[in-house]
């Protein structure tokens, strides 16, 4: 059994806060993504699980065992880098045995070993080729490879698709989601993807500044947000937010009215998903401002109007045709409003 706790994990350069006391359980098997922006201490976070970063406060257990004191070699965990880090002299099929070999595993194994874990990552026609002949894609399954053919307890994944081309990423993305299902371990992946978060995770951690924000569910962090910094970072497009204020439950903000909506008078962020508003053919919206610009997605296509210093847009079909300067309405009933503190951004409500 892999559960993991970290008991009011801190760590710490001098004045400098990397990780806040963070405490949270992973559970046996549980694929968790911790997620945030470039410096919000999601590596930090992972590198002292894995024991290449000292722990300045809290404890850190694998399987019921405090491990702060232990070697990152004795922790029975497998790190994946987003570098790849592969020996450039050594073959394909040497990279992947090469923990084998390190930690002293019966050789008369490492064939099957070997071949299982290029098997599981379709690498089986490149086992005789250097790094330097393969793709970055192909690297990176040499690097998960080589994580899988350890049998840890625990992996860690440090980015892993960040070098790949969008393309690239979907594919390895599924393939690492497959994996997952496959061999069942306990998986800590860190990602500033807010996509690979919500597609890979069971459980999502959005870090801010070394604090964590919000753990919870993709669906759970989807819809309702913790607060205003977590509604910015997660979807994609990420969820509108306007400044404005409330009074006797009416919102107003330039070119906004939003009425019927329970919340305290005075300063408001409120937020919409663009996906849940829609255009108002009879020009009765809560917005009416004149277009910023449109995106053709594909499958719908994008407006957005400028609502004081933000930007804020609506999914249309993808048929909809008009041009920058033309007026739009926008429907945003209530049931689809987030409504967050102006101060602090913290949710308000349900």
């Amino acid at each position: 059994m892999a559960e993991i706790q970290l008991r009011n994990v801190g760590k710490r350069w001098g004045s400098f806060v990397g990780v806040d006391n963070f405490d949270l359980t992973i559970a046996d098997k549980e694929f968790l993504v911790l997620l945030g922006p470039s410096g919000c201490g999601k590596t930090t976070t992972m590198r002292m699980i894995a024991g290449l970063e000292d722990v300045t406060e809290g404890e850190i257990l694998i399987g019921g065992k405090v491990v702060n004191e232990l070697e990152p070699k004795d922790r029975d965990v497998s790190m994946v880098f987003q570098s790849y880090a592969l020996y450039p002299n050594m073959n394909v099929y040497e990279n992947i045995r090469f923990p084998l070999r390190v930690r002293g595993i019966d050789q008369s194994t490492h064939d099957e070993k070997v071949r299982r874990a290029s098997a599981m990552v379709e690498l089986d026609d490149f086992l005789h080729r250097k790094p330097a002949e393969l793709s970055g894609g192909q690297r990176q399954r040499v690097a998960l490879a080589r994580a899988i053919v350890r049998e840890p307890n625990v992996f860690l994944m440090d980015e892993p698709l960040s070098n790949l081309d969008a393309k690239l990423r979907v594919s390895t993305r599924a393939q690492i989601k497959n994996l997952s299902h496959e061999l069942a371990v306990t998986t800590i992946y860190v990602t500033h993807d807010q996509i690979e978060a919500m597609t890979l995770a069971d459980r999502v951690v959005v870090m801010k500044g070394g604090v964590v924000q919000q753990v919870g569910s993709p669906t759970d962090i989807y819809d309702k947000p913790a607060n205003a910094f977590v509604a910015s970072f997660i979807g994609s497009p990420a969820m509108n937010l306007m400044d404005g204020a409330m009074s006797g439950g009416t919102f107003t903000a330039p070119n906004v009215k939003i009425t019927g909506l329970n919340a305290p008078d005075g300063p408001l962020t409120l937020g919409y998903r663009a996906e849940d508003a829609s255009l108002a053919s009879d020009g009765n919206g809560q917005i009416n401002a004149p277009i910023y610009t449109l995106e053709l997605l594909g499958d719908a296509t994008m407006i957005s109007v400028r609502v004081g210093d933000a930007l804020v847009s609506v999914k249309a079909d993808k048929t909809y045709r008009a041009e920058i300067g033309d007026m739009v309405s926008i429907s945003v009933p209530n049931e689809i409003c987030h409504l967050f503190n102006a101060n602090d951004g913290a949710r308000i409500g349900e």
